[in-house]
């Protein structure tokens, strides 16, 4: 019986320049791009636009209206109406914080964490890449990404 040695990413070139920060840039503004183009489509599949689904996927425990504004990049009015909408769909309820009863947190529902099992299942899917990648290139994916989004991990 053989074993199989896992695969490993073939290291950068010693000698190869390393690329610039514009090329990083772009190559992310690129994979984003992809990245929320799929999410749209699977959001839309659950009768969603793409910020009602991506409001639910930074809900896995309750968060303020103000950290979901800052989070979503977007004026808190806006959040306001889009919690409004999924609130009508039973997905997410608003509640008092209990240390300040002036902050509404919002959290999801039983229906609310279904469609984001649903979302996730289909875009694991929808993004083959990903399964594509071996252990060891997860964790080093991983750790790329919290090194360069800190705040993000």
């Amino acid at each position: 019986m053989t074993q199989s040695t896992p695969r490993r990413s073939t290291p950068p070139q010693a000698d190869a320049p390393p690329p610039g920060t514009d090329l990083l840039m772009e190559r992310l503004a690129h994979t984003a791009a992809c990245y929320y183009r799929s999410f749209a489509v699977v959001a839309a599949g659950q009768g969603l636009t793409l910020m009602q689904g991506k409001m639910l996927s930074l809900l896995p425990r309750p968060r303020p209206m103000r950290a979901l504004a800052d989070l979503l990049g977007c004026d808190a009015s806006n959040v306001t109406g889009i919690v409004d909408r999924l609130e009508t769909r039973g997905l997410v309820r608003r509640e008092a914080d209990p240390a300040d009863r002036r902050v509404k947190n919002v959290l999801l529902t039983a229906e609310g964490e279904a469609a984001v099992r649903r979302i996730r299942a289909e875009m694991a899917t929808g993004l083959p890449g990903l399964e594509r990648l071996d252990p060891y290139e997860r964790r080093a994916l991983l750790d790329l990404l919290d090194r360069a989004f800190p705040a993000a991990g």
